[in-house]
């Protein structure tokens, strides 16, 4: 009797190391999945603001009847220089280097509504086919096209308490119409179910449908919030999941956080699913160990819940002139053999717009951000100077007077 007792304590003791080792993606996986998605050929620019006045960001991939769509979010001011909020557009594209803009999907409502999304409204496709290489075509449910996205009702660049809110659209997707949305918010920092790391403010969001209900739903939402660590008090941004039924009442997983790197941003999580394991490409940003401001790395996992960071070298970070500032927010997808890493690229000037890296040398893009404001002051001082040659690049203006080159 005590050898069988002593048997089954060791069995007992040993079930939930086990259990944790069946939860932990193998470094041969790990090293795998790298050289699957690694994009180390910067293509450039491929969406730019028109003028110094708006900033784009956060792209969202699909594609629909041979086409391929951008929904992105544009702020209508400089960061932290005025400006009402976000609005979500739609873009357009025959091959993923050439777009087209094509118009609002979420606007403003009136400046005078009462409404809790009237100045902030960030908006992402949901239910978008998440199989590496499969058809990248949003599915319906209920009749409908779905989208989260994180709204507000104070002007500003991500100012106040930012909720998550969902929209729908029973129109063709691939048109650029004003979707339909809440009179209130599906998940919201003030809500008596929310955790510490989540009552600040929340933003991205990113649903999935997930046919086997691995976690009890088959809509999954996963999501990165602001709040304070109890047990240390750091202050940080981490990413946790939400479940549903109908795509309107969530559910907070029990576990939330799943992914925490206790400090900086750790945010924008999306997923891809590559054979047996998920793939989640998200951010990060102001890490002690990182030499740059934001850069996109990724973590995998075999049930959603339990995910192993890559430890590797960053997928995407600052090494241009215009992501020189942060090169983050990823959206990752794989088509013909070759794999696209789309991101918002910053450069030193607070500009911000989608970059492109990818998988096989495509060349350099075309398009950059509009000449700044100090290169316009500079160039009306050298109106009234003779001037030789002028050459324009992407970022840098060059000219020479006199035979003496200058730069600006």
């Amino acid at each position: 009797m005590k050898k069988l007792f002593f048997i089954l304590l060791f069995i007992t003791m040993l079930l939930p190391s086990m259990a944790q080792q069946k939860n932990v993606i193998p470094e041969k996986v790990m090293k795998q999945i790298y050289e699957e998605v690694k994009t180390p050929y910067k293509y450039g620019m491929v969406v730019v603001p028109t003028d110094n006045k708006h900033l784009i960001d956060c792209p969202t991939i699909f594609r629909i009847k041979g086409k391929w769509y951008m929904s992105y979010i544009v702020y209508d001011g400089q960061q932290n220089k005025g400006g009402r909020g976000y609005e979500t557009h739609l873009a357009v594209s025959d091959d993923l280097l050439n777009w087209k803009k094509m118009g609002h999907i979420l606007s403003f409502p009136d400046a005078n509504s009462k409404r809790w999304d009237k100045n902030q409204r960030a908006g992402y496709i949901a239910l978008i086919d998440y199989k590496w290489g499969g058809s990248y075509e949003p599915e319906k449910f209920d009749g409908k096209y779905w989208m989260s996205y994180f709204g507000g009702e104070i002007s500003g660049y991500e100012r106040g308490c930012l909720q998550i809110g969902t929209a729908y659209t029973i129109g063709d997707i691939t048109k650029a119409h004003e979707w339909q949305v809440f009179d209130k918010p599906v998940l919201s920092p003030r809500d008596s179910s929310a955790a510490w790391w989540e009552k600040i403010t929340q933003y991205k969001s990113f649903v999935i449908k997930d046919k086997k209900k691995k976690l009890g739903f088959p809509f999954v939402m996963f999501y990165n919030a602001a709040g304070v660590n109890p047990k240390n008090n750091i202050k940080a941004e981490r990413i946790g999941i939400a479940l549903s039924n109908d795509m309107i009442h969530w559910h907070r997983y029990v576990n939330n956080p799943v992914i925490d790197h206790n400090e900086g941003i750790t945010g924008d999580g999306v997923i891809q699913k590559i054979d047996d394991v998920y793939v989640m490409f998200y951010f990060g940003a102001f890490w002690k160990k990182r030499k740059y401001g934001a850069f996109n790395t990724f973590a995998c996992s075999y049930d959603l819940v339990h995910w192993t960071k890559w430890e590797g070298e960053d997928l995407v970070f600052p090494s241009e002139e215009y992501d020189r500032r942060y090169a983050h927010k990823s959206y990752v997808i794989k088509w013909n053999g070759i794999v696209y890493h789309f991101y918002c690229a910053v450069n030193e000037n607070k500009q911000r717009g989608i970059a492109l890296a990818t998988s096989q040398n495509l060349g350099k893009s075309s398009i950059s951000f509009p000449i700044f404001e100090k290169k316009l002051i500079c160039l009306s001082l050298i109106c009234f100077i003779q001037v030789k040659r002028l050459i324009f690049t992407n970022e840098k203006i060059y000219f020479t007077i006199n035979h003496r080159p200058f730069v600006v």
